[in-house]
């Protein structure tokens, strides 16, 4: 996800330099290279940003200022536990931040230094991803499109092209993050009132154009971030399914009833990271993958019933070699991070996307970056 957003902001104009941070010094040096190259053969050789590496340590937190010192803008690709201490980091270092997130807990602390980053003049947007993140702000772009709201609905799913049994599965991001949106609850709106619903649980079934046909979704966590209470007063009920093929959800749920998700140890195991190793070996593989998402908002427009509906179909680009889910998970955090680089986000604080990411000007942002997001109007 970071080399992806590397090479995005370094082929925006007017970027000077991009800084590529990582522990794994191999792979810092290959991350270097590879967004260097790409920025050479889509830019030219001329092309005035400057890609940069430095190894680092996150858990050194003590350091974190010093790391972020003298740029206008960091993007967190690192895992979400991170992402307090960068924020506080941010802000002493007057740095604009974004980080692709993905836990509400971490998010909420995050938030409580909102008048921190006031005082300091820096603006920090936690879950600027693709869920959290990108179907969020269609989201909340879908409601400010209606005169008046009622639901809203978002479903998103990286999977493979060619999905094989049983699980139809592979990994597109870390073990541990998928893992944590299938045992974390998911806050959602029903009449009105904000709930928290298991993960795992509301299975229902949809339709996507050939080749992909009849898929199913259910409640995960961390994908409709901060909306429920962004939106409460606009929307009676609002909620975030994740797609996957038929079948998942009911063997991650025979896996969480068997305790192989959990952390407490079993005969010396951590049945948790057993099953995340197992995961890993298992779903790597060399397959291509695509994202699909669908966000709709219901209500009415001039007088009548309406729904708007914002949908995605992408798949891997070969020429880049960046994933589907990176592409749109990266791509959309890139567009939010240019955004408060050029001075395009003018409130300051810690706040949700959907209250200070100027929305059209973010669909036309992740257009251009060829994420092909459709728009279409129906009758309920």
């Amino acid at each position: 996800m970071g080399r992806a957003a590397a090479w995005d902001l370094g082929r925006q104009p007017g970027v000077e330099a991009v800084r590529i941070i990582d522990h794994d010094r191999d792979g810092l040096a290959e991350a270097e290279h590879e967004v260097s190259r790409l920025l050479s053969a889509v830019t030219g050789s001329d092309h005035p940003a400057r890609v940069e590496a430095e190894t680092f340590d996150l858990n050194d937190s003590d350091r974190l200022v010093r790391l972020l010192h003298g740029f206008d803008v960091a993007l967190s690709a690192a895992d979400y536990r991170f992402n307090e201490a960068l924020t506080r980091a941010a802000i002493e270092a007057k740095v604009h931040l974004c980080d692709l997130g993905g836990n509400i807990q971490v998010v909420d602390r995050q938030l409580a230094l909102d008048e921190l980053a006031q005082r300091r003049g820096v603006t920090v947007i936690p879950d600027c991803g693709l869920a959290p993140g990108m179907a969020g702000l269609l989201a909340a772009r879908a409601v400010e499109r209606l005169d008046q709201a009622s639901v809203v609905r978002m479903r998103v799913g990286g999977l493979p092209a060619h999905p094989k049994p049983p699980l139809g599965y592979k990994l597109v991001f870390s073990a541990r993050g998928l893992v944590n949106e299938y045992l974390e609850p998911t806050e959602a709106l029903r009449d009105g009132e904000i709930v928290r619903l298991a993960s795992l649980t509301e299975l229902e079934f949809l339709e996507f154009p050939p080749p992909f046909g009849r898929l199913e979704a259910f409640n995960t966590s961390g994908g409709a971030s901060t909306l429920p209470r962004t939106l409460r007063a606009k929307v009676r009920d609002l909620d975030y399914k994740t797609i996957r093929y038929p079948g998942h959800c009911a063997i991650f749920s025979g896996l969480h009833a068997l305790g192989l998700l959990s952390e407490e140890r079993v005969n010396g195991v951590n049945p948790r990271e057993l099953t995340e190793a197992l995961l890993v070996r298992a779903l790597s593989d060399d397959d291509t993958d695509v994202v699909l998402m669908r966000v709709s908002a219901e209500g009415t427009r001039e007088g009548e019933p309406a729904r708007i509906v914002y949908e995605l179909v992408d798949q891997h680009e070969p020429e880049t070699g960046h994933s589907a889910m990176a592409r749109c998970t990266s791509y959309a955090a890139a567009a939010v991070a240019y955004m408060l680089g050029v001075g395009a986000i003018e409130r300051r604080g810690v706040l949700p996307g959907e209250l200070c990411v100027p929305l059209e000007e973010f669909l036309g942002a992740v257009r251009a970056r060829g994420l092909d997001v459709i728009e279409r109007w129906e009758t309920p």
